[in-house]
This record gives structure tokens, sequence and C-alpha cells, in this order.
């Protein structure tokens, strides 16, 4: 290495220990063995290893047998989820992914999946409960003095990963610039019996460091790399989630109106995605203002909402914009870095926190039906679409839960509204308020006829709300208990789908 290389990466290394493990990415790659498990840092397409998990992905090409078990923090790039499903290395994997390769490969039996809450991955781990990490693989600002690792653009499960594994390869990512340092803050939180609370009271509290611990004695080696992240682009916001974004600010405004909640409503939390970030969106032109986000991901709608000065504090765990839009925010970082927190998902997910906070949970469904139970995982019951994510630490402890779909999926042949859910992720105990470009329905307080009864009129969409209605009464009619259903009628709307491909009669 030269001299004017070893001058720029002194500002990111911060230790001469650390040139003697610098090494390149092939070379990185040979420490992983068969029958290990590796833990990526990363959340979202943000802030995870490149170079190494596409060595590996080669190693596997040229002929090398080896196969891995993958944590992360939830999704990530294409360099590991395609990559290495694609190289067939991947045994076992969770506790997230959106990968179309790898999804075909989880429902076809090639991948063995965990579906998890995203905030009881890091003590599952840490307790023992799953196989321990023999190796991280994660992607770094800079070294500290210490040995201790700076993270880039999201931090996820990282700082378990790093306490548990045997050894760290760090991917020292020169692209993402110095300035983000600072935007952490870094806490683990002991197993029971020994867990404290958590003093967050406000979504801009800090509570931990800056760095994420780790150490010189576990890092076995480093990799230079200037990969950008391959976040995903978002598709501007249509019609329909347009008119969901509209009802779900209709929703708040009834809420200030009956002086429930202020103009600065509670702290936001939305998840990811197309109707995510349109949601979001609709709230530029709204009559809210000072607005708070503690959430899992930051995304597009989000920054804009903090450059307008609509929202004045996000704290999450990722920022996960679209391609331009994440150019445009490393551009800025100077602007958003009092704005902005990364914390470690087992806090931006914490129930303990979302609780305390109040948080309005806003998170998408596959399906919704007709007593408010959700679907927000598996297509007809059996296919895994991505997964429960971080919904599931939010919804049950959320002041106000929302779950949020357009009203049809496939054309207008599938109701997104149905007699009953083909597989249940949220109950119907907390689900408090149902959205699609129908309208909403709140249904606090209810009884499930009750539910049922405002669901149909309001979210389900007029070429199937007769049927659903039909549905309804004749349950009642045969069999008059709590919550009616006609068993063998239930999941007929699926069962018509996978015959004719539509579920209209």
């Amino acid at each position: 290495m030269n001299n004017k290389n070893e001058s720029t990466l002194a500002t990111r290394l911060r230790n001469e220990r650390a040139f003697s493990l610098l090494m390149t990415a092939d070379a990185a790659a040979q420490l992983v063995k068969d029958g290990m498990t590796i833990g990526v840092s990363g959340f979202t397409p943000s802030g995870y290893p490149k170079a190494v998990p596409l060595a590996l992905a080669e190693r596997a090409k040229k002929g090398d047998k080896f196969k891995v078990d993958l944590y992360t923090g939830a999704s990530v790039g294409p360099e590991i989820d395609s990559a290495w499903t694609e190289a067939g290395i991947i045994s076992r994997r969770f506790p997230y992914q959106t990968n179309a390769s790898l999804r075909k490969d989880i429902n076809g039996g090639k991948v063995a999946y965990a579906d998890m809450h995203l905030s009881q991955c890091a003590q599952l781990i840490s307790s023992g409960a799953l196989k321990p990490v023999d190796i991280a693989i994660v992607e770094a600002l800079a070294i500290t003095e210490d040995g201790d690792i700076i993270p880039t653009t999201a931090v996820g499960n990282t700082p378990t990963y790093l306490l548990q594994a045997k050894k760290v390869i760090v991917e020292l990512n020169t692209r993402k610039p110095l300035e983000l340092e600072g935007m952490a803050d870094i806490i683990t939180v002991p197993n029971p019996p020994n867990r404290t609370p958590i003093n967050i009271c406000k979504a801009s509290d800090r509570v931990g460091t800056t760095y994420m611990k780790c150490g010189f004695d576990k890092i076995a080696a480093i990799v230079v790399t200037d990969l950008p992240d391959k976040t995903r682009p978002f598709s501007p916001p249509d019609a329909v989630s347009r008119k969901i974004s509209e009802n779900i600010i209709a929703f708040f405004e009834q809420e200030v109106a009956a002086g429930r909640l202020t103009n600065s409503l509670l702290p936001l939390q939305s998840g990811v995605g197309n109707v995510a970030n349109a949601v979001l969106s609709g709230l530029q032109n709204s009559r809210f203002e000072h607005l708070t986000c503690y959430t899992e991901v930051v995304q597009d709608s989000m920054l804009d909402l903090i450059r307008s000065g609509k929202v004045d504090f996000a704290s999450t765990t990722a920022l996960s914009p679209s391609p331009e839009a994440l150019e445009k925010f490393l551009g800025e970082v100077d602007f958003f870095k009092d704005k902005i927190l990364l914390r470690p998902q087992e806090i931006s997910n914490s129930p303990e926190v979302a609780r305390r906070l109040g948080v309005i949970a806003m998170n998408t469904a596959i399906e919704m039906d007709i007593y408010g139970n959700v679907n927000s995982t598996h297509i007809m019951g059996s296919s895994m679409m991505n997964g429960i994510g971080g919904s599931g630490d939010f919804s049950r402890n959320a002041a106000i839960t929302i779950f949020s779909a357009p009203s049809t999926a496939k054309g207008g042949k599938i109701s997104s509204v149905v007699p009953m859910v083909s597989h249940v992720d949220h109950t119907e105990h907390e689900v408090m308020v149902l959205v699609t470009e129908q309208g909403f329905a709140d249904l606090r307080g209810l009884s499930p006829k009750e539910r049922a009864v405002k669901i149909i009129q309001n979210c389900a969409h007029p070429d199937f709300k007769d049927a659903l209605m039909d549905y309804f009464e004749r349950a009642c009619e045969g069999n008059p208990s709590h919550t009616p259903h006609i068993l063998n009628e239930a999941l007929s709307w699926h069962i018509r789908f996978q015959k004719t491909g539509s579920m209209s009669v």
C-alpha cells in the first residue's frame, strides 16, 4: 500500500494494528468454512457487507462445496441474499428477507427459514437459544483505536453479532462519508433476569455510544471497499396509495377533533415499501407539524418530511432510501446529523420503548378478515412473502395500531378483505384501525359482529362487498355465537382463487 492510501485510511483505521489485518476480499472469504453460522451487518439493503459475500459466492461457483447458516438484521442487499442463494450456500436464514430468489428457495424447501419478531432476535442469540455466531461480517465507517466498530447507515443486530462472534471480518467502506460518525446510539441489553429499563422517554434521547464494541482480538480481517448499498427504488405514489394515505390522515383528523391527539400526533412508526412511503409522503401537505418518528427504517418520504421541517426528529435502525435519495442524503449528512439517531434493532423495535412513547404503528397487510385479524406474511396461507419483520413489535405495543392495504390485488381478482385470513400474524386483539383506499374502520371497543359490519362497509372493495355481507349474515343466522363463521366456507374464497384464478363468485 502506498503512503497516500495509508494516509487516507488513517482517518478510518485509527490504530496501526489495523493495517496488519488488511487483506483482499478473496483472502477474507477463505476464513468461512462449511457448517459455520455467519452474522452480517445491515438492515434492509443498507449498511451490509458486499465484497466478502460476493467473494464467498464466487468460491462456491468455482466448485468449493460449503453451506452456512445466515443471520442478518432484516433484509439485506443482493450481494448476499441473491448471490448466496444462487450459489446454493444458504442452509438456514433469519429473521426477515425480501429477495425473490431466496423466497423461491424458502418456499421450495431448499432453505430453512425462521420468521421472527425483529426485536427478539438479539436475545435469542445472546441467550444461547440459537446457534452461536462463528464469524460476523460487518460494514464499518471506521475502526477506533481500541478496535471498536463505527457503523455506516444501519445498525440492526450488528452489536450482538460482534459480541457473540468468535471472529470478525470488517469491510471498511470508504464510500460512506465520515460525517456519519456520531449518528449511532449503541447499547446492548443484558439477558433476563439482569435487564434494566431502557431510559428512552422521547425519540431524541441518546443513551449509548457512537460505536459498537468489538476489539482487535476478534478482528481477523479488514477489507477496504467503496461499493454502494443497492437500496430499492420506490414507485411514485399511485391513486390507490394516495387514497390510503388520505384515509389515514382523515383518521388522524378525527382523533384531533375528539381531543385524543394534537397536531403533533404521537411518535410515528412506519413499515417499509411503496405503500408505507406513500402514506408518509401524504403528511407533507397535512395540518400536522413538529412530528417525531420512532421507527425501524427511514425512507425517502421521511427524509423529505425532515427537510421540510414537518418532522423534528427520527429514531431508527436503518437509513434505506431509494438510490437517488441515498446519494442526496450522503451529501447532506451535516444537516441530518442532529435529527436522526441510528440504534440497534432490539432498541429501535423495543416493545418497552414503543409502549412508553405511545407510538402510532402503521404497517401493511397482505389480507385482513371481517373480524380484524391480519395476515402480513403468507400468500394463500402457505407461501412466505417476506416475513413479519418489526410489525408485531410495534402493533402489540402501540398506542394506536393501523394496518393498511389496497382493497384488491391481482388486478381485482383477489379481495384483501376476506371472511377468514389464511394465516394470522396480527390478531383482532391488537388491530385497532384498518385502512384501504375505500376508507378506514376504527375497531376500538367494538364487538366482533360490530367490527365485521364496519370493515365490510368501510374497507371492502365494492366488487366484493355484497358477497362479504352475505357470508356474514348467513354465518350469524346459522351460528349466533360471539364470532360467527361458516367453517366449510371460511376459506372458500382462497380455494376458489386457487381453482379459478379469481375470488369472485
